[in-house]
């Protein structure tokens, strides 16, 4: 599978991504992949070194009459989003990543393909091994767990990059110059219940929604796809009243960067009601789909009859749950007023975990606004701690403000349009970017983001467009030719 994509062009970052995916790289166990940078710099005879973290820096000199540019930190994030479809059997902590072409497009069989941020990481590898690029000095700077809390990015210290310019890998659309992004905060709401005895004359169900296109929590909330945390609920909440619905299991969802494609709920019924159950949760589900009808094509939501669960959650607990679950904001809470159609602050509701007593609700709320991040964190935490929740915030970080008066923005900006003949759009955007903590300690460093096209992240529909990637890579290039004399 790989070798198709070895002999893509530009092969000299087509090559590096293969090797790249040949390593497991989940967040939180990036000791692998951080082990293979370092034998990749040192391979080099390139000055090589792990931060207190886990960041891999690697330097290389300029190329012969660029020894007066600006230092420039090329940088990328090393871990990935692990999803794939239900159906797939896959390992990420053991297998390589199996990528596929088809037509213009690089994407995984069943899986995330890693082009987030791998495709970075390449291109910077491919940087660093090159003899016939012209560069400034180069700092390679390889974050790690970007993914699940930039405690790389966080954790970087000041002093250790003597770069004046950063260039971030890690934007989506090849026709956008990232200036700024949002910023995030986890939430996490949990509790115990009592477990109460299936009662007789009950019988199990499985419901199950799946089919969802998933995405990016940040860059695709705007689009108000299906969420099967906030769908399932909708079909568990009036069940006690209506057909003496008892929940046992619910698990829901993965990441909290990832909008959840997938749930699965365990319950019992009365059984008379049956029928009732039956009709009017079909009625709902045939909603439910004519609702998402253009937008979530796949979507599947299916009852089964199974085997009556031993024991269900006691019913004040679950009232609470579902109530506060519906009371709880996903999706778009408020727009940029100053910048049209961009997402400043909203939430996904990521998480829900029910069994054995414990409940676990987790949430990813964004924002370019650090003031209404913390209005929607209070809101969310509000919903939670009124059904006897306790919820805690972690993993604060902040966004990137814009600086209008970069150096380095205008001179990519120009260099798209005359390469192009057409202007980027240069703009923030509502993903979370690391150069929002890099700039706490670094604060005079000048920094722009952009990357080749990229789509469906943190879902199996992961794809990276292979023309837009030559077009990235002939811009990368051409941005390192042009960096402004010190």
């Amino acid at each position: 599978m790989s070798l198709a994509v070895r002999n893509l062009a530009p092969k000299e970052v087509w090559n590096m991504f293969a090797d790249l995916n040949a390593v497991p790289r989940p967040s939180k166990k990036e000791e692998r992949v951080i082990q293979f940078m370092v034998n990749f710099g040192e391979n080099l005879n390139l000055e090589t070194f792990v931060d207190h973290v886990g960041n891999v820096i690697i330097k290389k000199p300029a190329t012969k009459g660029l020894e007066n540019r600006k230092t420039v930190v090329m940088q990328s994030h090393l871990d990935m989003v692990h999803q794939k479809n239900a159906d797939t059997i896959f390992d990420f902590d053991t297998e390589g990543i199996k990528m596929l072409v088809e037509g213009d497009w690089v994407t995984a069989d069943g899986t995330t393909l890693g082009a987030d941020n791998g495709l970075g990481v390449a291109s910077i590898m491919a940087v660093l091994a090159s003899t016939a690029i012209e560069h400034p000095s180069l700092e390679a700077l390889f974050t790690i767990d970007e993914e699940t809390g930039m405690t790389g990015a966080m954790g970087l210290e000041s002093g250790i990059l003597k770069g004046e310019i950063l260039l971030n890998l890690d934007t989506e659309e090849d026709d956008e110059i990232g200036m700024g992004c949002a910023g995030g905060i986890d939430l996490t709401a949990s509790r115990t219940y009592l477990e109460d005895q299936s009662a007789d004359n009950t019988t199990g169900f499985t419901i199950s929604v799946k089919g969802l296109n998933g995405g990016h929590s940040g860059m695709d909330i705007i689009k108000g796809l299906g969420n099967a945390n906030k769908i399932m609920n909708r079909l568990l909440f009036d069940g006690f009243t209506n057909f003496g619905l008892r929940i046992s299991e619910i698990n829901g969802g993965s990441l909290r960067n990832a909008i959840p494609r997938e749930s699965v709920a365990i319950i019992s019924i009365d059984s008379v009601a049956t029928e009732a159950f039956l009709l009017e949760t079909g009625l709902l589900i045939d909603s439910i789909k004519e609702e998402f009808a253009s937008i979530e094509t796949n979507l599947v939501i299916a009852i089964e009859k199974t085997t009556l669960p031993e024991k269900v959650m006691e019913i004040g607990v679950q009232e609470g749950l579902t109530k506060s679950i519906y009371a709880a904001l996903n999706g778009v809470y408020r727009m940029t007023p100053d910048i049209a159609d961009l997402v400043e602050t909203s939430n996904n509701i990521a998480r829900v975990i029910v069994k054995n007593g414990k409940i676990e609700i987790g949430c990813l709320t964004r924002s370019s606004s650090e003031t209404n991040k913390t209005d929607l964190a209070n809101s969310l935490k509000s919903a939670f701690e009124l059904s006897g929740f306790d919820v805690k915030l972690s993993a604060d970080y902040p966004g990137w403000q814009p600086n209008v008066t970069s150096e380095i923005l205008d001179i990519v900006a120009n260099l798209y349009d005359r390469l192009h003949g057409e202007k980027a759009l240069v703009a923030a955007c509502h993903a979370g970017l690391e150069c929002g903590l890099l700039g706490q300690n670094y604060p005079e460093m000048d920094m722009v983001s952009f990357g080749p096209t990229i789509r469906g992240a943190h879902s199996p529909d992961e794809r990276a467009s292979i023309s837009s990637t030559q077009k990235f890579w002939k811009f990368l290039i051409e941005i390192l030719k042009n960096i402004p004399s010190k």
